[in-house]
């Protein structure tokens, strides 16, 4: 399960103590208020006279073994706390592997900033390890976060079910079972995964055909509605490539934001602007054509001061996923320039233990400021399709 994995929430208030979930392991997750000042806290072993400080500045992050007053350096560590809007921070403890990790944003290696490797007479150290102090001259507890899991893999970003995967894949690491899958996740995954699910079925095997055809008519309605959603994301400043149809399967039942199973359509060189995702559970099939997904550390509201750390193009039938602390962020595009329109089916469920329903998906508009788009509805599948129909009929 890694990484796709419970997260607790921590209400510290005046408490500024706490255990590991797992002695030994786990990932501490924090933010700064978006400022620079030193972050301090410390692990300890139970009887408090061990453990590790740990100290994010400006510049590096410095850890020093409390016993020893030993410097734990990572010799390629240049980097610390920065000073942009909505970046957040990570510390992994792995008594496993001996490894300790420090990041910037969504928890992972891919935003790892320091490591280090302790020796393999270190693992009772580390396995002694079961709380964490903060000093309460530390500023920035406001949103503070574990999770039971170390940070250990590269998580593969394509989800197959289990009939699909060989012993190759799993010890490559190049695919994610949905057994791996949150529950929320996987009741997505089941629904929207079957070999049926498909566009271009019996009733009507001409409607992929039949989108293309009406976005590329004028005064069709996929040509029309496109047109009237050019300023969707910028009000001043219309941009027809700025813009993609929701078309919604079902009903808001309120356990996601908006309604849950939305089919996207994405024309050619069409794109969303840079958007998280509530921290909901989220699954992603491309039912036409192929996306291209951009992922991003964390959204900024700062203009172009954050780069993606992967991008990746997914195909007809490919499935991804976003869980409440992976892959939230990120930048959709159809980088065709004279063929297919892509057609996906997005899913959304909050988790069981979230009880905040946040209703927005927060976008960075053109100016790089933050905004809150609430997720809407184009048309309702069914009444869609029997459009997608006529249109195709009358053409």
């Amino acid at each position: 399960m890694t990484q796709i994995q419970k997260i607790k929430s921590l209400i510290l208030n005046d408490i500024f103590n706490f255990n590991l979930i797992v002695k030994g392991q786990g990932v501490f997750i924090f933010n700064n208020n978006d400022t620079v000042e030193n972050c301090y806290f410390n692990l300890h072993n139970k009887d408090k006279n061990d453990g590790l400080e740990i100290k994010f500045t400006k510049d590096k992050i410095k850890i020093t073994r409390i016993l020893t007053s030993e410097c734990l350096k990572d010799i390629n560590n240049k980097k610390g706390l920065i000073n942009l809007k909505g970046a957040y921070y990570w510390f992994s403890i792995d008594c496993q592997n001996q490894v300790l990790y420090a990041g910037i944003g969504e928890v992972r290696l891919e935003t790892v900033i320091y490591k280090y490797n302790l020796t393999h007479n270190e693992k009772s150290f580390l396995e002694s390890i079961v709380s964490i102090e903060i000093p309460k001259k530390s500023k920035f507890l406001k949103q503070i976060k574990l999770l039971r899991d170390p940070v250990t893999t590269t998580v593969p970003l394509i989800v197959k079910k289990t009939d699909e995967l060989t012993m190759n894949d799993i010890a490559s690491g190049q695919y994610l079972p949905s057994a791996n899958l949150s529950t929320v996740s996987q009741k997505l995954f089941n629904c929207i995964s079957g070999k049926k699910f498909v566009l271009d079925d019996e009733d009507f095997p001409d409607f992929s055909k039949a989108i293309e055809y009406s976005i590329k008519t004028e005064g069709l309605w996929c040509n029309k509605t496109l047109l009237k959603k050019s300023t969707e994301f910028n009000k001043d400043k219309p941009n027809i490539l700025e813009t993609y149809l929701r078309i919604t399967i079902g009903e808001n039942n309120g356990e996601s934001p908006g309604i849950p199973y939305v089919m996207e359509i994405w024309p050619v060189q069409h794109y969303s602007p840079i958007h998280s995702h509530s921290s909901a559970n989220a699954i992603i099939r491309v039912l036409h054509g192929k996306i291209n997904v951009d992922l991003y550390p964390y959204l900024c509201g700062e203009k172009d001061s954050v780069k993606p750390f992967a991008s990746k193009e997914f195909i007809k039938d490919e499935i991804t996923w976003i869980s409440p602390t992976l892959n939230q962020t990120h930048k959709l595009t159809n980088l065709e320039k004279n063929h297919d329109t892509c057609i996906t089916i997005q899913c959304y469920m909050y988790d069981l233990e979230d009880t905040l329903h946040y209703d927005y998906f927060d976008y960075i508009n053109i100016n790089g400021n933050i905004e809150q788009y609430e997720p809407d509805s184009d048309m309702e599948f069914m009444k869609f399709k029997q459009l997608m129909k006529e249109e195709w009929e009358n053409r």
